[in-house]
């Protein structure tokens, strides 16, 4: 064997050693990346923020706001953010990024007369003691649709200015960042960027070495809102990642200067950037987009306990994980369970898969007022006529006996709604 033969044989060796090391090392990351905590706190970790940070009591009922500033966010003048502040001066509770909060409003209506609105907006930046902030896009009416422009949105607009008073409820919601050291991925559609921004300000401040990505999905450059701070951010952070991905970008904007991605935000683009780690997930946005990228981080291996998301409107997201299994346990007792709508005269059967009775009567062309979706702000409380129903979560705001709220609700029985 020549001196050039046996230099081959050991580098063969070596690289076969190499790529066996590699292939190990991989297999051991990607198993700790698809394995389940095995921590409880883990799992709700989303909702375990220490009652100690709270520096001031939550109110009960409604708190007289008033607006201190407004100011517009974007090109198209379309998004306008709204800083509170309350009317008795007392310091505000301290509330978890990604909560929002609940308007009753005194819209204007005919005869001179007004009528009363209950909406929810999330909270758009951190926590501060003496302010709260709100960012709210006008909803214009869809062209060539008999479908209205959005009611509050435009009210906001068009008459809330600075020196309004507002009538806000405490901070609530469940879709709310963790606080821990996990690495971390935000994904946002359109004016779904509201409680990121909250949850990104708040994460830079008190953890600003957690790694943190976030996905921003607009059509353009005018949609963008506060492009400029995160932007900032980005450069003054390097464990910060910001794409903006447009899907119909306009002639004059440059990849790479406007936008960093052309298209919608994807699974194939989150496997594209992302390092193979164990991310917490958490998409805003509208339905479809939920629909395409939740479905899809489950498909990809992404833990369930892992992937939080909120709606904007109706939505029924296809889960293959927890949510159809805590279903499937619920109606091991009563497989045959039937959801009778009696103004509306429709007898249902429920399944497993079904998600809430606000999704499953809408589903089924139920039209119902709801506003937060969340248990918040009790737009969708009805009346039980007999059964009963079961929460996922203790619901922020607190039916009315003899009630449930239906965005936060699955029957346990069958039972019948007055709807």
């Amino acid at each position: 064997m020549t001196s050039l033969n046996l230099l081959l044989w050991i580098t063969l060796g070596i690289v076969i050693q190499l790529v066996i090391f590699l292939g190990i090392e991989y297999w051991h990351h990607w198993i700790r990346y698809r394995k389940l905590p095995s921590d409880k706190n883990e799992v709700v970790g989303i909702h375990s923020r220490s009652a100690e940070n709270i520096s001031a009591a939550v109110w009960n009922g409604f708190r007289t706001f008033r607006v201190d500033r407004k100011i517009i966010e974007d090109e198209a003048q379309s998004t306008c953010s709204f800083y509170l502040v309350p009317v008795d001066e007392k310091v505000l509770p301290v509330f978890q990024p990604g909560q929002f909060l609940t308007f009753s409003l005194d819209l204007p209506a005919s005869n001179d007369s007004s009528e009363q609105l209950m909406r929810c907006y999330s909270l758009s930046d951190a926590p501060f003691a003496d302010h709260y902030r709100v960012s709210i896009k006008r909803v214009p009416a869809p062209p060539g649709s008999h479908v209205s422009a959005g009611r509050s949105s435009n009210y906001f607009h068009d008459h809330v200015s600075v020196g309004s008073l507002l009538q806000v409820r405490a901070p609530a919601g469940h879709f709310c960042i963790d606080n821990s050291d996990d690495p971390v991925v935000l994904i946002c559609g359109g004016i779904g960027i509201t409680p990121m921004l909250s949850m990104l300000n708040e994460t830079l401040i008190k953890q600003p070495e957690r790694e943190i990505w976030l996905f921003y999905g607009v059509r353009n450059s005018s949609e963008t809102i506060m492009q400029s701070h995160l932007n900032t951010l980005e450069s003054a952070h390097s464990n910060f990642h910001f794409w903006i991905c447009a899907s119909r970008p306009l002639p004059e904007e440059v990849l790479g200067i406007d936008h960093k991605h052309e298209g919608r935000v994807d699974i194939k683009l989150l496997r594209a950037l992302l390092p193979l780690k164990a991310y917490h997930y958490y998409i805003c946005g509208p339905a479809p987009m939920l629909e395409s990228i939740v479905p899809a981080l489950e498909e990809w291996g992404v833990a369930d306990v892992r992937i939080h998301y909120e709606a904007f409107g109706p939505s029924s997201i296809k889960r293959t994980t927890s949510v159809v299994k805590d279903n499937i346990q619920r109606q091991q007792t009563d497989k045959e369970i039937v959801v009778t709508f009696a103004q509306s005269e429709k007898k249902l059967q429920w399944k497993p898969s079904d998600v809430n009775l606000l999704e499953f009567a809408e589903s089924n062309g139920i039209t119902i007022n709801s506003g937060c979706r969340a248990g918040g702000c009790g737009t969708c409380q009805t009346k039980i006529l007999s059964g009963e129903v079961s929460y996922r979560h203790p619901p922020d705001y607190d039916p009315d006996e003899g009630t449930c709220l239906l965005c936060v609700s699955t029957p346990k029985t069958s039972v019948a709604l007055e709807l």
